[in-house]
C-alpha cells in the first residue's frame, strides 16, 4: 500500500540530502532510477514524482516541458524499472517564480488559467508514460479538465489520484525546502482547506469523484485521521493518505534526540493511518517500513 515520494532534479549523479528531512534527497534522474529500483526490490511498487526545474517563470511553463525532470524521470523509470507504478504530482508551485500553486493575477490566484496549465502538465506526464497523475493544487474544476484533456489526447487509461481534501497545514514546511516551492508572498488559505472543517472535505471529495477522480487523497494524514475515516465510510472508494514532510520530520527529530524508539513509532503511525481507512499511504518512510515489515 506504500507509495514512495521522490524529488527529481536535473543533472547526473546528484543526490542532495534535504536538511529538514533526514534520509530524503533531491535526486537526478539516474539517481532516482537507482532509488526506485532499490525500493521496488524491497516491495515498494509505486513512486510519486515531484520536479525541481532549472528555470521558473510566472506561469510555471516548465511544468509541461517534455524534457523537464519529472517527464525525463517517468521515461527512465518505465524503461529501467519494469512493473513500477509511476505517479506524478501535478501542481505549479515547484515551477512558478512566485511559488504559488496557480497563476497570480493582481495578487490573487486566477483559477481558470491555472487549471489550463495544470491540464497541459498532466497531459505531458501521460505522454511520458505516467500511470497516474495526481493534481495537488486544489483549484476548482481541475479534475474534470484534466480528465477531458487526457481523454482527448489519447490517454483514457491514465488514472487521476486527486488531492481532494488538502488542508492548509503547518506540516508542509520541510516539503517546501525539498521541492523549493515556498510561496514568495502570502499563503495558500485561499484554496487549501480550513483545518477545522470536515464537511468541506466531504464536499470536495464528492466534487472530484463527480469530475472523474479514480482515487481521492486526504493530506496531511496523521492529524486528519478522522477525515480519512469519514471519506472512506462516506464514499467507499480507493482512499489515499499523505504522511507529510512535517509529520516525518518530527519523528526523525525525536528519534535523533533519543526521545522515541523510531521503528516502533514509525510503524505505530503508519498503522494508525491504515486503521483509519487509507488504502494507499504516501510516506517518506516507505523503504524503512518495508524493511521493518519483512
Amino acid at each position: 500500500m506504500f507509495i514512495y515520494p521522490l524529488f527529481v532534479c536535473s543533472g547526473e549523479g546528484q543526490r542532495r540530502e534535504v536538511s529538514s528531512m533526514p534520509g530524503v534527497y533531491q535526486l537526478s534522474v539516474d539517481e532516482a532510477v537507482k532509488e526506485a529500483a532499490a525500493a521496488k526490490a524491497e516491495g515498494i511498487n509505486g513512486v510519486l514524482l515531484f520536479g525541481l526545474p532549472d528555470e521558473k517563470d510566472a506561469i510555471g511553463s516548465a511544468a509541461y516541458d517534455p524534457e523537464a525532470p519529472v517527464q525525463s524521470a517517468v521515461r527512465a523509470l518505465k524503461r529501467e524499472v519494469p512493473g513500477l507504478l509511476v505517479v506524478t504530482d501535478v501542481c505549479l508551485c515547484e515551477y512558478t517564480s512566485h511559488g504559488h500553486c496557480g497563476i497570480v493575477v493582481d495578487d490573487e490566484i486566477a483559477n481558470d488559467p491555472s487549471v489550463e496549465q495544470l491540464a497541459r502538465a498532466a497531459a505531458s506526464h501521460a505522454a511520458a508514460g505516467a500511470d497516474i497523475v495526481a493534481p495537488s493544487d486544489m483549484m476548482d474544476g481541475r479534475v474534470g479538465r484534466i480528465r477531458s484533456t487526457l481523454d482527448h489526447n489519447g490517454f483514457p487509461h491514465v488514472a487521476i489520484m486527486s488531492y481532494a481534501a488538502k488542508y492548509c497545514s503547518a506540516f508542509y514546511g520541510p516539503f517546501r525546502e525539498a521541492a523549493d516551492s515556498a510561496p514568495a508572498f502570502g499563503d495558500r488559505r485561499s484554496h487549501q482547506m480550513d483545518p477545522a472543517n470536515v464537511q468541506e472535505a466531504l464536499r470536495e471529495v464528492a466534487l472530484d469523484l463527480d469530475e472523474g477522480a479514480d482515487i481521492v487523497m486526504v493530506k496531511p494524514a496523521l492529524t486528519y485521521l478522522d477525515v480519512i475515516w469519514r471519506v472512506k465510510a462516506e464514499f467507499g472508494v480507493t482512499t489515499a493518505a499523505y504522511h507529510v514532510s512535517g509529520e516525518y520530520a518530527m519523528l526523525k527529530a525525536a528519534a535523533r534526540n533519543g526521545w522515541i524508539d523510531e521503528p516502533r513509532a514509525m510503524l505505530e503511525t503508519l498503522t494508525a493511518i491504515r486503521r483509519a481507512g487509507a488504502d494507499i499511504i504516501i510516506t517518506y518512510y516507505a523503504r524503512e517500513a518495508a524493511r521493518a515489515l519483512e
